[in-house]
């Protein structure tokens, strides 16, 4: 928003530039899911204020998901999640530069609480586009003036994607069948009626932060992992020395659902789930973080997990938002 802001006063006059920035600067920063108002001047518009809310969660500060459903269907985002997710080579097309940027930042931010460990270069420049003929996994963006010169490459198996008409240019043709069917299908649901939930959820007196669409679509993704993941840390295990150790096969054959045990069988083999695991193991306290605090509520539902699929998805979601239970 601030750059937004700069980049309209610059538009007008670099003069105005500087008496923004200065009554930015005078104003204190605000906590997390807190507002500051910042008074403005723009010739023409005369006095404005700027209301400027910092999100709960850091993780979003400088997280924008409305690019990516501006740019992608709900199904076409599901399954680029799902190729990154398995750490396939993932490649963005657009005609700005800002909108490569968005995007990219936006899709990795959708992993949490895993972290994307490969190649990240949100806008690839032209003169290194032989970048994506590298074998390993990837995700980059490239202008949309970069794709005659993609085309003639050689590049191995990648999902290709122009965010400028929601259609993959190249794809495995696989995409639709990565992820576990009921919790895809769940996702898909909780995605598409997105707008619906979030005024709903702003007349409840549940956290402000469900209200914006960046809690609402980190909670729904946040729920897909505790589905699939949640368990695990009853599956690390401490020896007398104080090392832990993860049990990776009792941590998958616990799993009922056959879809999510096949699902793991291959999500286990990624360096975003060795790093989370590694990252786990080596800690000398519990970690901390909104996944914790979510996997912690579904540990203490699990006698009541005989449910399953699409409400028992949006049920666990509802314990944040608590209006889902009124809807299913």
């Amino acid at each position: 928003i601030v750059l937004d802001e700069v980049e309209r006063r610059r538009g007008i006059s670099a003069a105005l530039v500087y008496p923004f920035m200065r009554s930015l600067m005078e104003s204190p920063f605000p906590a997390p899911g807190k507002t500051i108002k910042v008074k403005t001047f723009l010739p023409g518009a005369g006095n404005e204020v700027l209301e400027l809310r910092r999100p709960m969660d850091s993780r979003l500060e400088h997280v924008d998901f409305e690019c990516l459903f501006t740019c992608l269907s709900v199904r076409q985002l599901i399954r680029i999640f799902a190729s990154l997710l398995l750490e396939r080579r993932v490649i963005f097309v657009a005609d700005k530069l800002s909108t490569l940027s968005s995007c990219s930042h936006a899709v990795v931010a959708l992993l949490y609480p895993f972290s994307w460990q490969h190649t990240f270069i949100p806008v690839l420049p032209a003169s290194m586009i032989d970048i994506v003929c590298c074998p390993t996994p990837f995700l980059v963006g490239l202008l949309s003036s970069s794709l005659p010169k993609l085309k003639e490459l050689p590049v191995e198996e990648a999902l290709m994607v122009n965010l400028g008409s929601d259609r993959f240019i190249r794809q495995m043709d696989d995409e639709d069948t990565l992820l576990p069917r009921k919790l895809q299908a769940a996702l898909e649901q909780a995605l598409e009626r997105k707008n619906e939930l979030i005024s709903q959820d702003s007349d409840s007196d549940s956290d402000d932060e469900c209200n914006t669409l960046n809690g609402l679509v980190s909670e729904v993704f946040i729920r897909f992992f505790v589905e699939t993941v949640g368990h695990y840390s009853l599956f690390l295990t401490q020896s007398e020395k104080g090392e832990r150790a993860f049990q990776r096969e009792a941590f998958r054959k616990s799993v009922a659902s056959k879809s999510i045990r096949r699902f793991l069988e291959v999500f286990m083999e990624s360096q975003m789930f060795a790093g989370f695991i590694q990252d786990r193991e080596l800690r000398k306290c519990r970690a901390k973080g909104l996944f914790e605090q979510r996997v912690e509520q579904y540990l203490e539902e699990l006698p009541d997990t005989e449910q399953s699929g699409m409400n028992k998805f949006l049920r666990g979601l509802g314990n944040k938002m608590k209006f889902l239970h009124k809807k299913n």
